[in-house]
């Protein structure tokens, strides 16, 4: 990989989510730690330079809501989110052909997604010269807030399995 020409695709599993009984999957908002929690994934975003300059987000609200905590944290570096309903219970694949149709003026992209589809995909796309403990962290559990950086010089049209390189793996908490 040529580095004068790295792409960033950051893979960030929504905030901790409340299970009120009185609303639809869809529409469960952020829990109380979900809300701490998520101004924590853009600072970490901030200090990793790992900023994006596109935003993918499910329409979901505990994922709208985790987009709103780390753009606040972004600040005026926080480009807007294009919220997408399809991201809402995707597969990978189906999340893979979003990415895939990212323009390449774009050269980091943060996707704000689900489980399971959000590990799935991490993983899918992460090759053999991926760091091993990143690699591990992501095969072994993708907790809400969880956050995979991958690396490729590839244009986002070209991407399928393995052609990203798995850097960095966290999940800040409060």
């Amino acid at each position: 990989m040529s580095q004068h020409h790295l792409k960033k695709l950051i893979l960030l599993r929504h905030s901790k989510a409340s299970m009120p009984g009185h609303v639809t999957d869809h529409d469960r908002p952020l829990s109380d730690q979900g809300h701490a929690d998520a101004p924590e994934a853009g600072k970490w975003l901030v200090e990793h330079n790992a900023v994006p300059d596109f935003i993918l987000c499910s329409s979901a609200l505990r994922a709208r809501q985790t987009c709103t905590w780390i753009c606040q944290e972004l600040g005026e570096k926080a480009p807007t989110a294009k919220l997408e309903d399809g991201l809402y219970d995707a597969s990978e694949t189906r999340i893979l052909t979003m990415i895939n149709h990212v323009p390449e003026t774009v050269t980091s992209l943060l996707v704000i997604t689900h489980l399971p589809a959000v590990q799935a995909l991490a993983l899918r796309l992460a090759a053999d010269n991926s760091d091993e403990e990143a690699y591990t962290d992501v095969a072994l559990s993708y907790p809400t807030g969880g956050i995979a950086v991958l690396e490729h010089d590839l244009k986002w049209a070209e991407l399928d399995d393995r052609d990203c390189r798995l850097t960095a793996f966290a999940a800040p908490r409060a």
